[in-house]
């Protein structure tokens, strides 16, 4: 892998590869974005996409039909308009059809019912198109791509009141399983989870049956049903045995809905998690991601929490194995930040510092495509926890190492992780890498964070180095300079703070540069801002005019310190007559 290469979503085109992490999100986005207005266009002016002229012509590569082409009142076209997801046109063509007496047959009227519920009674948009399949078994048995707004409950229900997925379940004829079972799942899906307890105690009551999709809903839906956390249990566990009763085999999905629960149970959760965990392995079932993930949740959720051993044996677990997305959960989550577990182990690893526990969580990570479950944005993060870890807990020679295979290529270093590999260069006394580190804050864009350049600065003036050193420092302060003085239209000006001006004065000095370290700094700035220079600046100041015998900068020296009114002024004056041959004039 080539160590200076971006990630491979980004065009091969140096204009086009991302300098930060905010860069990555735009360009990553913005070919996203690219991708969603194809959709758009496709879909609202499909005359434009209507040649199908090929030789050979082949079906599977056609564009897909989206208008409809049986015309008139029946069956069949309202078939086509369900298929098409033409929500508003099906739900007028069955409404005709009602009113015309024409029968709908139960199969039909329930994959309307099936379109309705998966969209809310909102018409289909081609991020909803692609985030899950309608269907029968789809939400529970597609492979998971990014669903928004999963895993909390809306502030408020978006399932409104008697909408066409209710009125035409009111109207129909007959009503089997389901029916029933599409509209729990529905009002689960779009937060009417008390409508859906209530319907679902409507099913039980005309002897039906509920799939282990339904069941999966109502577990989830199990925290707006209750509001103590043993309430909230008991719940769960009825739903668990109606399952047994009507002898419907519980799946993976089953268990993460109720780890998912328990994550809101509080310490009744924590009581019974592992119990969930070896009713799964009495069934042979197979864990994924988001089963660890929730019970992780479950385990150290709160700050105050002994660590247990729970993190350990799952990462022994998660180490022997390469996942493949079984659970909406396994996948990322825009809106939940706890929720993949790559990132809840990294935070989990850092909060305990614990360096072996993170290397393993990163060879597990490493272990086939379990990568691919974290998103550009994911695993920048993963990245920047880990490489914080690294910086607080390892040897200097094996932070710069991975520093230098890490960075552009797995992830963008944000600013505390600069100021994370600062601090760890003093605690290592290996400041000659300073000078690399400031190109690549150049480089990523954090040449004017003013935190990074006060400890960047300070570091470099904390104390004199060998002369190869002080003029690579010194460079680096020029460049700081420039960067104060830049004033482009798009930027406000950078102000220059008291210690800032005293530490590049010393580092021009120490470098032997007094003209700069007089005019530029001290002279001009100090009297503009009002800012009062230490006495070591003023000393190593002294100093440098020494060195360069420059008599002349030594009494304008005295002079500033004089017209500031410190109490130097005087101890100044007496070394620069002792040190410097002075001419009478200059007496």
């Amino acid at each position: 892998q080539d160590p200076t290469a971006a990630h491979y979503i980004f065009q091969d085109d140096p204009f086009l590869m991302p300098r930060n992490a905010a860069n990555s999100r735009l360009f990553s986005l913005s070919k996203e974005s690219g991708r969603n207005a194809a959709k758009y266009i496709i879909k609202h002016f499909p005359q434009y996409f209507d040649k199908t002229f090929a030789e050979p012509n082949i079906p599977c590569l056609m564009p897909e039909t989206l208008t409809p082409q049986i015309k008139g009142l029946s069956e069949e076209a309202l078939k086509e308009r369900i298929h098409l997801r033409r929500v508003k046109d099906s739900v007028d063509l069955f409404d005709q059809l009602i009113q015309a007496g024409t029968p709908v047959s139960l199969e039909t009227t329930n994959s309307l019912l099936d379109l309705l519920c998966f969209y809310g009674d909102g018409e289909s948009t081609p991020e909803k198109e692609d985030l899950e399949e309608p269907g029968e078994n789809a939400s529970e048995q597609k492979a998971p791509k990014r669903e928004f707004q999963r895993g909390s409950q809306p502030s408020g229900s978006r399932w409104r009141e008697n909408n066409n997925a209710e009125r035409i379940f009111k109207i129909m004829p007959e009503r089997n399983a389901h029916s029933y079972c599409t509209m729990i799942r529905g009002m689960v899906k779009h937060g009417a989870s008390a409508k859906a307890y209530d319907m679902y105690i409507g099913l039980l009551n005309e002897r039906h049956k509920a799939d282990v999709h339904t069941f999966n809903a109502l577990i989830t839906a199990v925290p707006y049903l209750k509001e103590r956390f043993l309430e909230r249990w008991e719940l769960a566990k009825v739903f668990l045995n109606h399952m047994a009763q009507q002898e419907v085999q519980p799946n993976l999905l089953t268990f993460n809905a109720l780890l998912k629960t328990l994550r809101r149970c509080g310490g009744v959760g924590r009581s019974v998690a592992l119990l969930v965990i070896k009713e799964m392995e009495a069934l042979d079932i197979e864990p994924s991601l988001a089963t660890y993930d929730h019970l992780l949740f479950i385990f150290y959720r709160g700050a105050d929490l002994c660590p247990s051993g729970i993190i350990s044996e799952v990462l022994d677990d998660v180490g022997k194995r390469s996942f493949t997305p079984q659970d909406l959960d396994d996948g990322m989550d825009f809106n939940i930040s706890d929720n993949l577990l790559c990132l809840s182990l990294g935070e989990k690893c850092c909060d305990l510092k614990d360096i072996k526990l993170a290397y393993r969580l990163n060879k597990a990570m490493e272990k086939g495509d379990n990568w691919k479950f974290l998103d550009l944005d994911r695993l920048n993060a993963y990245w920047s926890k880990f490489f914080s870890l690294l910086c607080m807990m390892e040897q200097i020679d094996v932070v710069l190492k991975w520093y230098k295979e890490m960075s552009s290529s797995l992830f963008y270093p944000t600013p505390k992780n600069i100021l994370d590999l600062l601090q760890a260069l003093d605690a290592a006394n290996h400041l000659e890498v300073i000078p690399s580190v400031w190109e690549d804050m150049k480089q990523l864009g954090f040449n004017r964070r003013q935190d990074l350049l006060e400890e960047l600065l300070s570091l470099m003036s904390r104390e004199r180095h060998p002369d190869e050193i002080q003029l690579a420092f010194a460079k680096c302060a020029e460049e700081i300079k420039a960067v104060h003085e830049q004033t482009r239209r798009e930027q406000s000006l950078l102000e220059w703070t008291g210690s800032a001006l005293g530490h590049v004065a010393l580092l021009f000095s120490r470098a032997g540069r007094t003209q700069e370290a007089w005019y530029v700094n001290m002279m001009e700035h100090f009297q503009q801002i009002n800012r009062i220079p230490t006495d070591q600046v003023m000393d190593e100041f002294l100093n440098c005019a020494k060195q360069t015998n420059c008599p002349d900068e030594a009494i304008k020296l005295v002079k500033l310190a004089a017209s500031l009114g410190l109490p130097s002024s005087q101890r100044l004056k007496n070394r620069t007559e002792k040190e410097f041959e002075l001419s009478e004039k200059q007496k």
